[in-house]
């Protein structure tokens, strides 16, 4: 089956399945300090989180892929040879995509909770602080679960499209399923057959999020479809 290539993409898709979870990881945690940046009352905070923003969602995601790949790598080794480092430092590809990927969809995920967090009327957390709970305790256990309900649909887009991204690893010679399948199109000169199925698998993966997310969607919205 496909020349004897399937197990490379399945290797390939391993590592692209890696990188996306990675790169989540840290989409989230930026988007979390990004969305409570913005929502700051110091100005200064604020403009920070909005360049943030701006530059990242402005800048293609190819562009930035090799200006912290190879400006990074020469950055560092710069740095390396000021502190009298004589050999040379090499990012590994699989740090620069999910570093890459995290930092870019940190800004998307950014927006999608401050949208989140604005929905929630203030009132439900000043009365949280009035019976007495302190403010992490209301960001836990009022303002935390409101925002993950708001932010589902918005988050459930940028994971889809944050998958299809890892498609730019391939350029800086990370071994991902697109890598696999150019590798087999080139050995095989068949490459409508290759890219052909590294797109199934990509929908195979979108399809199983969207079966996933809309479950967790429905499960923390029950009580409010019971109610409408």
């Amino acid at each position: 089956m496909l020349h004897g290539f399937l197990p490379t993409l399945l290797d390939g898709t391993l590592t692209t399945l890696g990188v996306a979870g990675a790169s989540l990881v840290i989409a989230v945690l930026l988007g979390l300090v990004g969305a409570a940046a913005k929502l700051s009352r110091v100005p200064v905070i604020r403009w920070l989180a909005s360049t943030y923003t701006t530059v990242v969602r402005g800048v293609p995601d190819l562009v930035l892929m090799l200006l912290i790949f190879f400006g990074g790598q020469i950055g560092i080794n710069a740095a390396a040879a000021a502190l009298g480092y004589e050999g040379y430092v090499d990012i590994n590809p699989f740090v620069a995509g999910v570093a890459t990927i995290g930092f870019i969809f940190g800004a998307y995920l950014t927006e999608t909770f401050r949208g989140a967090l604005m929905a929630i009327p203030a009132g439900q957390r000043e009365a949280g602080l009035a019976f007495g709970m302190s403010p992490m305790r209301v960001f836990l256990r009022i303002t935390f679960p409101q925002m993950v309900r708001l932010a589902i649909p918005g988050f459930t887009n940028n994971w889809l499209v944050l998958v299809k991204s890892t498609a730019i690893v391939s350029v800086i010679g990370l071994t991902d399923m697109m890598h696999s399948a150019g590798l087999a199109a080139g050995a095989t000169r068949e490459p409508f057959t290759f890219y052909l199925a590294a797109a199934a698998i990509y929908l195979a993966i979108t399809s199983i999020s969207l079966l996933a997310l809309g479950a967790l969607e429905k499960r923390v919205t029950v009580g409010l479809r019971r109610a409408a």
